[in-house]
């Protein structure tokens, strides 16, 4: 415990617990939206864009937070203007803008032979080395995911669920698509940090998913995905600095393991009953 405690005396250590526990509870808010809506893997899809964004921010000397962010952000929004003017499935959308995401972050990484390691950070998460300034940029924009989700749970909830009832109640369906898509770019962009843009996804998926297992409504869910996602960024934390082991492996492990007990506590119960 000595050893533990003498890691909340770093300042790379507790940069880190607040960046993660604010990206955390972002990611998990949102995630159980977009695993019932079925657009859970949106988020991998805007990973591949986030990582031209970074690409071209170490290509041109820019911040790689923000260019991933601005460069998500559009692209977000041109997904679903592809979903909806050229009538493709969501899936196929997706595969689209990240196969261009990714070709223009490999041609811009071929062309400069001196960011290798620093893109390697953001492809698989160094939660440790995050800047005083990427924390600030990372818990403004986690509040900001978080305030909108409140302000806009009503519309959220209506569209997930009754698509038919929210368009008579007069909830306009196209721009809360866009919304939640903006924000799970903006969440992608913030977890990329924390895990890495390869397992960001699991950063989204993984609590929502937990927590629609137990939940018996749907305020519920959003409850536990945000204990199961906070817990696990803490404890994989934790374990990192113990056992010297990638901070975004212990995350991500940890929260499949919580998966799959749940998984199999319920397969036993029911076999029981």
């Amino acid at each position: 415990m000595e050893v533990l405690w003498s890691g909340f005396q770093y300042g790379f250590f507790q940069r880190a617990l607040l960046a993660g526990l604010g990206v955390g509870l972002a990611c998990a808010l949102l995630g159980v939206f977009l695993v019932l809506r079925k657009d859970a893997m949106i988020g991998h899809g805007l990973a591949h864009i986030s990582f031209a964004g970074v690409a071209v921010g170490l290509f041109f000397g820019f911040l790689p937070l923000l260019s991933a962010l601005v460069l998500t952000v559009i692209t977000a929004g041109l997904l679903i203007k592809i979903r909806q003017k050229a009538g493709v499935y969501g899936d196929t959308a997706i595969a689209l803008m990240s196969s261009f995401g990714f070709a223009v972050g490999i041609l811009l990484v071929s062309l400069s032979s001196g960011m290798n390691v620093d893109l390697f950070a953001y492809l698989f998460g160094d939660i440790l080395t995050i800047s005083s300034l990427e924390v600030k940029i990372s818990l403004a924009l986690a509040v900001a995911v978080v305030l909108v989700i409140i302000f806009y749970f009503r519309n959220f909830l209506f569209t997930t669920f009754d698509p038919e009832a929210a368009q008579v109640a007069g909830i306009p369906e196209k721009r809360v698509e866009y919304l939640l898509t903006v924000l799970a770019g903006i969440t992608v962009v913030l977890g990329m940090k924390v895990v890495g843009l390869l397992l960001v996804v699991a950063l989204m998926v993984i609590p929502a998913a937990s927590a629609l297992r137990i939940a018996r409504n749907f305020r519920q869910a959003l409850v536990f995905a945000g204990i199961f996602s906070l817990s696990e960024i803490f404890v994989g934390l934790c374990l990192s600095f113990l056992l010297d082991i990638p901070a975004a492996a212990g995350i991500v492990l940890l929260g499949f393991g919580i998966y799959l007990i749940i998984l199999f506590s319920q397969s036993r119960f029911r076999q029981r009953s």
